[in-house]
């Protein structure tokens, strides 16, 4: 069950990190690569919104298992 909590806490955290790059980019605050398409595209804001709320409860859940 540890290897459990620790795939969920960790990918939990990904998730976070890869929601906050496509918001960010999504928004036009981060440029980084240059030709990515998610550049100013308010739909990955979106997208990336929703990844980090599912990251932060599966890193949460991840933590709470026993």
């Amino acid at each position: 069950m540890t290897i459990v909590r620790l795939l969920m806490v960790v990918i939990g955290v990904l998730a976070v990190l890869f929601g906050l790059l496509f918001t960010l980019q999504g928004l036009g605050i981060v440029h980084w690569p240059r030709s990515s398409f998610m550049l100013d595209d308010r739909s990955w804001a979106v997208r990336g919104a929703v990844l980090i709320a599912g990251g932060a409860l599966m890193a949460w859940f991840g933590r709470r298992l026993r």
